[in-house]
C-alpha cells in the first residue's frame, strides 16, 4: 500500500533524467524583469515591440496568481504549452523507452495513447466498465513493476461522467505507480478538485487547463499540480520559454476576472439542463448520458447518418463510434443559448 513514509520519487524517475543539468537561460540566471535594467545578456534585439524580451520562463506572476486561488504553494505548480506538453513531461521523466508500460482506460482523452506511442511506451489498456468506472480489480492485475503511470480522466472524455471517488482513492492507496488525474472539465463539475488531497497521496498529478471553462483554449496552457519534488523534476526537463508573454498575460488578465467565468460556468449549465430535457424528447436518440462536463455523449440509431445531417444544416459535433462502449455515440458540446437552439430545432426535423 502506498503511504508517505515509504514512497520515493527518485525510484520512479528515469536515471538519465535523475543525472541530468538542465539548460539555465539567460533569465534564469537574472529573475528580477520587472527592474529597470540594460539588458545585453540574452541576445534580444533590444528595439521595443512588447515581445522583444523572453518570458519570465517560470511565469512567476502567474504561478503567485494561480497559487493564490487554488490554495497550493506555486513550487508545485509547473505551467505547459497545453496539457499536451504537460502531459509528454511526464512521459519523459517516469518512462523508460522499451521497456516501461502505462495504464488507460479507454474510452478516453485519445492524447495518452498517442504520448505512449511517440515515447515508445507500452500502453496497457483497460476498459471502463459498463456504467463506465474503473474496473480496479483489472487494473491491479495489468499492473506490474514497469507499470509508471495510471491516467484517470475525470470528469471523463468522452462520456462526460466523474470518476467515482472512492475507486480513485483506492487506486492512489493500492496502485504501486503514479496517479495522473486529468481534470480539464473540472470546473462544470460540483465535486472538489483532487488538488486538494496532494498532500495526503504523493503518487498523486493533476493536470487542469485554462481551455474549457476558461475560454481560453487559444492561448495553449496546461496546468500540473503535484508534489514539490514531482514538479522540481519536471521543471529540469521542460523547454526554457515554453509559454510564451502573451499566454501568460491572456491567462493572468482572465484569472483576475473569476465572476465572469463563474457566471460563464452557470450559464453553461443551465444550457445543458436545457439540451438534456429536449434530447430526451427525440426518438431516434436511445439514451442520453449523465454528463459532469460541458458535453453530452448521446447514443443514437445510426451515428454517421445523424453526424451527416448535422453537418448538412451547419453544425459540428463529434462522432465517438469508433472508442470502446461508445458504438452509436454522438458528443454535443454545450454551445450559446442560441446555438443549441438551432442544435435542437435541427435534430428535431432530422428523418
Amino acid at each position: 500500500m502506498m503511504n508517505k513514509d515509504n514512497f520515493n520519487i527518485n525510484n520512479f524517475i528515469r536515471p538519465n533524467v535523475l543525472k541530468m543539468k538542465p539548460y539555465s537561460s539567460a533569465r534564469d540566471e537574472f529573475k528580477h524583469f520587472d527592474t529597470e535594467m540594460i539588458f545585453l545578456d540574452a541576445n534580444e534585439n533590444p528595439f521595443e515591440t512588447t515581445v522583444n524580451r523572453y518570458p519570465d520562463p517560470q511565469q512567476s506572476k502567474l504561478k503567485t496568481l494561480l497559487s493564490e486561488k487554488k490554495n497550493i504553494p506555486a513550487n508545485q505548480i509547473l505551467l505547459g504549452n497545453g496539457s499536451d506538453e504537460v502531459l509528454d513531461l511526464i512521459f519523459r521523466v517516469f518512462c523508460e523507452p522499451a521497456r516501461d508500460n502505462v495504464i488507460t482506460l479507454p474510452p478516453t482523452y485519445g492524447m495518452y495513447s498517442v504520448l505512449a506511442n511517440l515515447n515508445n511506451i507500452e500502453n496497457r489498456e483497460v476498459l471502463l466498465e459498463s456504467d463506465f468506472q474503473p474496473d480496479v480489480d483489472e487494473i491491479s492485475r495489468t499492473a506490474d513493476t514497469y507499470t509508471k503511470l495510471l491516467f484517470i480522466c475525470s470528469p471523463n472524455n468522452p462520456t462526460g461522467n466523474l470518476i467515482v471517488s472512492q475507486k480513485i482513492e483506492w487506486l492512489l492507496k493500492n496502485h504501486s505507480g503514479l496517479v495522473v488525474i486529468d481534470e480539464a472539465y473540472i470546473d462544470f463539475a460540483n465535486k472538489e478538485s483532487w488538488v486538494s488531497k496532494l498532500n495526503n497521496f504523493p503518487n498523486l498529478i493533476v493536470t487542469q487547463t485554462l481551455s474549457k471553462a476558461y475560454g481560453l483554449a487559444g492561448i495553449r496552457l496546461g496546468i500540473c499540480y503535484a508534489s514539490a519534488e514531482i514538479i522540481s523534476v519536471l521543471n529540469k526537463i521542460k523547454p526554457p520559454y515554453n509559454v510564451n508573454k502573451l499566454t501568460q498575460q491572456y491567462a493572468i488578465e482572465q484569472l483576475q476576472n473569476i465572476s465572469k467565468i463563474k457566471s460563464d460556468i452557470s450559464s453553461l449549465k443551465e444550457e445543458k439542463k436545457y439540451l438534456l430535457k429536449a434530447l430526451l424528447k427525440l426518438k431516434f436518440i436511445e439514451k442520453v448520458y449523465k454528463s459532469d462536463a460541458n458535453f453530452i455523449l448521446i447514443k443514437v440509431d445510426n451515428a454517421e447518418k445523424r453526424y451527416n445531417q448535422l453537418l448538412e444544416n451547419g453544425i459540428v459535433v463529434r462522432n465517438r463510434s469508433s472508442q470502446p462502449l461508445c458504438e452509436n455515440t454522438l458528443r454535443l458540446t454545450i454551445g450559446t443559448q442560441t446555438e443549441n437552439e438551432k442544435l435542437i430545432n435541427t435534430l428535431k426535423i432530422l428523418k
